[in-house]
């Protein structure tokens, strides 16, 4: 089978309430400097996404376990937008994931906004309230089943994107203060959670 890009939508907006995610240094990152985190869903094994795609979760979780290492190695980057390459152009590389974790099927994790040319369009953006989404990119083959797209046992994953469109309901992740991830209505989330990290 050939090998195709495979890339998968989730929401980043405030949704649902998280425990406190940053250590002390992020903290303080969020105080001195003003740096942006946002956490929540980035992926999910064994249900039918937007893109009427599975990710088996024996698949998905071998991948997440490799991209933990790239993440302990600070090489987790991401770009704003979502080329059709499978190679991470470092021009526009916008933020890091620092970590990620299973939470039943769904994949959590941890975004820190850089201070690049894109990371700043990025923290602008948010800023401004737009609602973005994050997609992962990876290479691999898929097959039909029973009206599905089964992503195939070749799957790799190259990283996570910030991007405009989501195909997953539900799949948030969320601006996260020193303290706190605090839940908004869709009108005013993203505004009020630099509210509060400012203050």
């Amino acid at each position: 089978m050939d090998k195709f890009l495979i890339r998968e939508f989730f929401e980043l907006c405030p949704d649902g309430t998280c425990q406190d995610l940053l250590t002390e240094s992020e903290k303080r990152k969020i105080r001195e400097e003003g740096v942006v985190y946002l956490t929540g869903v980035i992926q999910a094994a064994d249900m039918l996404n937007g893109n009427q795609r599975v990710y088996p979760k024996n698949i998905l979780a071998r991948e997440i376990e490799n991209y933990k290492n790239l993440c302990k190695e600070r090489r987790s980057v991401g770009e704003l937008d979502h080329p059709d390459d499978s190679v991470v152009n470092l021009r526009n590389v916008s933020h890091v994931v620092l970590d990620c974790w299973w939470d039943n099927n769904r994949v959590l994790g941890k975004i820190e906004v850089l201070n690049t040319p894109s990371g700043k369009i990025l923290k602008s953006l948010i800023e401004s309230g737009i609602k973005l989404g994050i997609s992962s990119r990876g290479l691999g083959s898929v097959r039909k089943e029973m009206g599905k797209t089964i992503v195939e046992d070749d799957f790799q994953l190259i990283c996570f994107d910030i991007v405009q469109e989501p195909s997953t309901n539900k799949a948030f992740l969320s601006l996260t203060e020193n303290k706190k991830v605090k839940t908004y209505s869709k009108e005013d989330k993203i505004s009020r959670a630099l509210d509060d990290i400012l203050l």
